[in-house]
Order: structure tokens, then C-alpha cells, then sequence
């Protein structure tokens, strides 16, 4: 009954902290995510475009067997168990200890390297439209192309989720491995768990296998994404602020409330903004995340995040 009161408390004042985060960061947030809307009106736009033909010669189709239409969810499961891990592991500090960013914060990086990748991805299959090499975009197939609109609420609406798993045209470069690969490399820096670490690269590798196995883009859509992501991952995250430090000698991040300033809710929210946990006995200081120490630099990088500034 205790645990479950200090675990209850945490977790208010945890999410206290990031709805704070979140009324500063609310906008750039909501633009990350009507981007992700955009990035679908456009894959959508592109299969008015598309006209059916051969299937382009491809190394890995001629190395991997094709999984066939009956075996085409294999891929699909595979993504969808990855985001959904991904989604989870972004909100557990607010229930476990181990707290190394603010969930808030996490998303508008993610946020911002999904963006770039994707307006890149946009300007190449428009450049450029080739044959879909999955089953429903052959010849034959009655999804291949298009009819014209009948309105602009059409085209608007996307036909979502059935168009997006049945497009054709968006290919070069594959919009799976742009999450995957996101996903990935943000649990790489601020994950802890090295054997996870190592299991999500190996995850990411069958991912590209199963893409292609399932002929839902060609290799080079797989190609360009691992050196495209990699590379916008490494150059944005050159220009955003490090996140704050949840060590506990970093100043907090926020300003205490009126509310706040009273007793044992003012000493624990100090400990959970400063990375300690609620629990007396666990004194055990947080792994620092951009390796910076001290009071001063931890102070310029959460004054830097909450206003917005960018340190180059």
C-alpha cells in the first residue's frame, strides 16, 4: 500500500512537470504532427501519379524470396511492434526510476528528425515515380492507379489507414525505415539497456530484409533511408539543445508553483525534477545524458530548452 502511494505521487508530479513542458512546447509539437498528416497527403498525391509497369531489376529480390500476399502482414507486425515499444519506453519515466530525459522534450527531437527525413523523402519520389514492385501495384491489379478525385474532401480524407498500406508511387525512400531507424538511433543516446541497444539494431536489419522480402519498396528505397536517417539525425541533433540533465546536482527545470513550495510536495518535487527518486533509500544518482557536469553548464542547457534557444 505504501509503494503504491510513493508510485502514485510520482507519477503526479511527474506528469505536473511534463504538462508544464508540455504548454511551452505545445505548438512545435502540434506542428511535428500535422506534418506526420502532410508527409500522408502526399504519399497519397503521388499514387494519382503512378502508372503500373516491369518490376525494376533488383539485387535483394533476386537474393530474398518474395513472402507472397499471404505473408505480407509479417513486415507490417514487425513495424507495428516497433513503434508501439518505441511509444511505450518514451513514457516510462513516469513510472520507473530511471529517468534520463523528459518525455515532452524526446518527442519534439523525434518529432523534428521524422520531419526532415520525411520532407526529403517527399522531394525525391516526386521527382521521380517508379513501377511499385508490391502486388496490388502491378499491372492488372485494380489498386495500381487511381481514378481522378471526385472533390477536394477526397483527396484531403487520404482514405486512411486503407491508403496508406495499399499506396504506390511513394518508394524512394521507405517511410518504415524512416521510423525505424529514428526510433533507433533516439534509444541508442538516451536508452540505457546496451542489450536492447544491440537488439533494436538487429531489429532494424530484419526490418529492411522483411521490407524487401515482402517487395513493399525496392532495395535502394532501403539503401537510401539507413544513410539518409543517419546522416539527418546526426546534423539536426548537432543543432537542437541538449536535453537537461536529471543528475542530481542540475538545477531544476521548471520553477516551483505556490502549491509546490509547501513540505514533503516541494522536497519530492526537487528529487524527481533533479533525476532522484521519491523512495528516501534510493540514493543512487542518474547516468547523465549529454556527459556535462556541474551546476553552471546543466543550468545553461535547461534555461537554453525552456526558451527555446538553440546553441550552436
Amino acid at each position: 500500500m505504501w509503494r503504491a502511494k510513493q508510485l502514485w505521487r510520482k507519477v503526479c508530479i511527474e506528469t505536473s512537470v511534463e504538462l508544464q513542458l508540455l504548454m511551452e512546447k505545445w505548438r512545435l509539437l502540434l506542428a511535428g504532427i500535422i506534418f506526420q498528416y502532410i508527409h500522408g497527403l502526399a504519399a497519397r498525391g503521388v499514387h494519382y501519379l503512378h502508372r503500373p509497369g516491369p518490376t525494376l531489376q533488383d539485387l535483394g529480390f533476386m537474393i530474398l524470396p518474395e513472402l507472397g500476399k499471404e505473408r505480407g502482414y509479417i513486415s507490417e507486425s514487425l513495424f507495428t511492434f516497433i513503434f508501439l515499444s518505441f511509444v511505450v519506453w518514451t513514457f516510462h519515466p513516469f513510472v520507473y526510476h530511471s529517468k534520463r530525459f523528459y518525455t515532452v522534450l524526446l518527442w519534439l527531437r523525434v518529432l523534428a528528425f521524422l520531419v526532415a527525413s520525411q520532407v526529403l523523402r517527399i522531394i525525391t519520389f516526386y521527382s521521380t515515380q517508379l513501377p511499385g514492385p508490391n502486388y496490388h501495384c502491378r499491372e492488372g491489379s485494380m489498386l495500381a492507379r487511381l481514378p481522378p478525385p471526385k472533390s477536394v474532401t477526397e483527396v484531403l480524407l487520404i482514405n486512411f489507414p486503407r491508403g496508406v498500406i495499399y499506396g504506390c508511387g511513394d518508394l524512394i525512400f521507405s517511410s518504415h525505415m524512416i521510423f525505424t531507424l529514428v526510433f533507433v538511433l533516439t534509444y541508442n543516446k538516451y536508452g540505457s539497456k546496451r542489450f536492447i541497444k544491440f537488439l533494436a539494431w538487429v531489429v532494424a536489419i530484419v526490418q529492411s530484409l522483411l521490407i524487401v522480402a515482402s517487395r513493399k519498396h525496392y532495395t535502394v528505397d532501403i539503401v537510401v533511408a539507413w544513410y539518409t536517417v543517419n546522416l539527418v539525425v546526426f546534423f539536426i541533433d548537432k543543432k537542437l539543445p541538449e536535453m537537461p540533465d536529471r543528475s542530481s546536482g542540475s538545477q531544476p527545470l521548471l520553477p516551483l508553483n505556490a502549491k509546490e513550495k509547501d513540505g514533503k510536495f516541494r522536497e519530492d518535487h526537487h528529487k524527481l525534477l533533479n533525476g532522484k527518486t521519491v523512495d528516501a533509500a534510493d540514493r543512487r544518482q542518474r547516468v547523465q545524458v549529454n556527459g556535462k557536469h556541474g551546476e553552471d553548464a546543466n543550468h545553461i542547457h535547461s534555461n537554453s530548452v525552456v526558451n527555446g534557444t538553440v546553441d550552436d
